[in-house]
């Protein structure tokens, strides 16, 4: 990276009042999480799956908790287990030390649904999961508007079938659970969780512009293919009062110069090279 724009960059976030860290999938690259990035990806990291002839987009639909919930709670449950083992990667502790010398001034919009920022010590109540998160649960029949959290006991799979040996139940009507997120063709995810962090993180913002705070945010790994979290940065950094983004993607890290900077690493590279 050019040293100029480095140093640039390292000003904005010395200079910054706040911090506003938005994460994609890349996010979780470095702490060996698959981002599904096309199928061959999604394919790699369950061969069952591509056996079975099935997309990553057919996959995370909620008509396989009517039609075959076995296999549904096999696919979503390897992952509620992989998150639960899967330990953040260094640049969530770099990114953790940055907002506490910023006073605990940061929000965090990510549309992972894996937890990690939670479970790196981000506060629950400064973070937007846009797509909602794998460690909530609601019913898959709507029984009611009931969001509870996941139950701590791994669910078994029998990984050579691919179907889970158990299935979570709703706590209030015992038809079977699903995931409290937002997946394709999804008329039934309850939205409420993540509207109130949107509210919250709303609110946030206001007061930042109230205050003409500025602000430094910090895109980590977020792609194209499904633009939700490049354009809402892309949006407050335009019409923020003193706001740049760091675009921090080794893929699609192209960004309007008047507004943004590029650093074209992953998640964890690009982290080290702008905050240390």
């Amino acid at each position: 990276m050019q040293t100029n724009k480095l140093e640039k960059i390292k000003q904005h976030i010395k200079e910054a009042d706040a911090i506003l860290i938005t994460a994609g999938a890349g996010m979780g690259v470095d702490s060996g999480l698959p981002d599904f990035r096309g199928n061959k990806g999604f394919w790699k990291a369950y061969p069952v799956i591509k056996d079975l002839g099935i997309s990553f987009e057919n996959m995370a639909n909620p008509k396989w908790f009517k039609e075959k919930p076995n296999l549904a709670w096999a696919f979503y449950g390897h992952r509620l287990n992989l998150y639960r083992k899967t330990i953040p990667h260094k640049g969530f502790e770099m990114l953790l030390e940055l907002v506490k010398e910023k006073n605990d001034n940061y929000f965090i919009f990510t549309s992972n649904v894996d937890g990690q920022f939670q479970k790196a010590g981000f506060s629950d109540e400064k973070i937007v999961e846009v797509h909602g998160s794998i460690q909530h649960f609601q019913c898959s029949d709507n029984c009611s508007k009931d969001i509870w959290d996941a139950d701590t006991n791994d669910i078994a799979i029998d990984m050579k079938k691919f179907e889970a040996l158990e299935l979570p139940k709703c706590k209030n009507c015992s038809a079977v659970a699903r995931p409290n997120i937002l997946m394709f063709g999804d008329w039934g995810w309850i939205d409420t969780r993540t509207d109130a962090q949107e509210e919250r993180f709303k609110s946030w913002l206001k007061l930042l512009k109230q205050k003409k705070q500025k602000l430094a945010i910090i895109e980590i790994g977020a792609g194209t293919a499904i633009p939700t979290i490049q354009h809402t940065g892309e949006y407050i950094a335009e019409n923020a009062l003193d706001a740049k983004l760091i675009r921090i993607n080794p893929r699609d890290f192209e960004v309007n110069r008047e507004y943004g900077y590029s650093v074209a690493l992953g998640g964890l590279d690009g982290l080290r090279e702008v905050l240390n």
